[in-house]
């Protein structure tokens, strides 16, 4: 596709973090981009802001007259999310007279395609692992263009515009999206059961992670974490490094430490060390992914300076170890984790940091299909807090499917302090808490609660807050 014929790009759904980043893109080389979404949202109000019309009901009426011109086809593209119903009477509009419709993973293969791409793949961990690459080399001044799954604290949004010869983005398993991607340097995270809805196994799952490591450009290079078994790897003249948080790696941490809620630790990697880095982003999890973000930083050329800079500096992700609230009683953090693997290692991180004080969670499970395939794994990791609360299942893009319910999940946990509550009740809940530390997971609407709690706690009277 020849993006410089594009003058006018329509998207059919845009809630997806990855969806507006496209958008964001597409405004920036001064394209027209009008938008349907169903719900309004705090990041479509922000895309509103920044140029992009959008109206939030399904009709081809609503749709802007110029989007619709027949004879400007060539000019036109329609990007459209697999999370849009078969029914969607827009998507179908266009695709019945004949414009130019692709998918989100589609067009953001094409926009990285004869660049230097870092792709970032796995059930968990991309986002923050891409955010720090990005940073990193924005840092170092060769700089980027980044496509990131959530809004960067260092520069607000989750897409950055830079250097066009080199790209960050993630890399998204779901519908095998990622295999749309050619990468010079590819990570893989995690390849943890989960998308069972599409991949029915995880054979299918694991052997759609060899298909993207596959599409490794030539000579290029790939990181993979030391826990994550890739069969059916066709290595040729690729480079593998593994990377780890402890010794069993290529790349690992060496020497960490906790001083005041900050993580300092040793950088090593074959034929180099970088001592004493000082990282601000908590989470004893995002030292992995720092070490992973730092090797393939080193393989762009990046200087070892540089890399202590950017990883000083680098401020996380929204909602990822989100510490949204901290006193001397009471604390808040807000996190994306929807997969038991991250949960768990979400909950012993604020463990770790906040040893001595109590440890409420609260859950919004995400996808009927995820709970009914892995409540069991959900309860063993929610097992880890001393209280658990439950908000109902996040739908998203599917119907109910009957039988699957929070209280799958609530029936396994062995806690004695559980229960299921609704939005209003969880409020009320939070009202009367006084001291330990309340942790949010999920990735359905649950972040419509962080500002919220936020407020309860800043209210509270004799609380002297102090900077996270």
């Amino acid at each position: 596709m020849d993006f410089k014929k594009i003058h006018k790009v329509y998207f059919v759904g845009i809630g997806g973090i990855g969806m507006s980043a496209l958008a964001r893109y597409f405004l920036s080389v001064g394209c027209t981009v009008a938008v349907y979404d169903r719900t309004s949202t705090p990041l479509t109000d922000n895309l509103i802001e920044e140029g992009c019309a959008i109206h939030f009901e399904d009709n081809i009426d609503l749709i802007p007259e110029r989007f619709k011109l027949v004879n400007e086809i060539d000019q036109t593209l329609v990007v459209y999310t697999p999370a849009i119903p078969k029914g969607n009477s827009e998507l179908n509009y266009f695709k019945k007279n004949n414009f130019r419709v692709k998918k989100r993973s589609q067009v953001l293969g094409e926009i990285t395609e004869g660049t230097k791409l870092v792709a970032v793949a796995g059930t968990h961990g991309k986002t923050t692992i891409s955010s720090f690459i990005a940073h990193i080399l924005i840092t170092s001044q060769l700089g980027c263009t980044a496509f990131l799954g959530g809004i960067s604290k260092n520069y607000s949004s989750n897409y950055i515009s830079g250097n066009p010869k080199i790209t960050v983005a993630e890399a998204d398993e779901f519908d095998r999206s990622f295999l749309w991607l050619h990468p010079h340097i590819a990570i893989i995270t995690s390849i943890d059961s989960d998308h069972l809805d599409i991949y029915k196994n995880n054979t299918n799952l694991k052997k759609s992670f060899s298909d993207f490591a596959n599409n490794i450009e030539g000579n290029g290079i790939l990181f993979l974490n030391n826990k994550a078994e890739l069969p059916e790897l066709d290595a040729g003249d690729l480079t593998v490094f593994s990377y780890s948080i402890d010794r069993d790696a290529d790349f690992y941490a060496n020497y960490i430490s906790i001083k005041e809620g900050k993580y300092y630790f040793d950088f090593k990697g074959p034929g180099i060390e970088i001592p004493g880095l000082l990282m601000n982003f908590p989470g004893r999890v995002n030292i992995e992914n720092a070490i992973a973000a730092i090797g393939a930083s080193l393989q762009l050329g990046v200087k070892q300076d540089i890399i202590r800079e950017a990883v000083e500096s680098f401020k996380g992700i929204q909602r990822r170890f989100d510490i949204r609230f901290r006193s001397d009683r009471l604390v808040y953090i807000d996190d994306y984790a929807h997969h038991p693997v991250e949960i768990k290692s979400t909950i012993e991180s604020v463990k770790e940091l906040f040893q001595d004080q109590e440890l409420t969670g609260i859950f919004q499970p995400h996808l009927y299909s995820r709970t009914r395939d892995l409540y069991e794994d959900f309860a063993k990791s929610l097992e880890e807090l001393d209280k658990l609360i439950l908000l109902d299942i996040y739908p998203a893009r599917e119907e109910p499917v009957p039988g699957v319910t929070s209280e799958l999940i609530l029936n396994m946990v062995s806690l004695k302090d559980k229960e299921i509550l609704s939005i209003d009740e969880v409020i009320d809940y939070v009202k009367n808490m006084d001291s330990g530390v309340l942790l949010t997971l999920g990735a359905g609407d649950i972040d419509k609660l962080a500002e919220p709690i936020e407020s309860i706690f800043k209210e509270k009277n004799n609380i002297s807050i102090v900077e996270s």
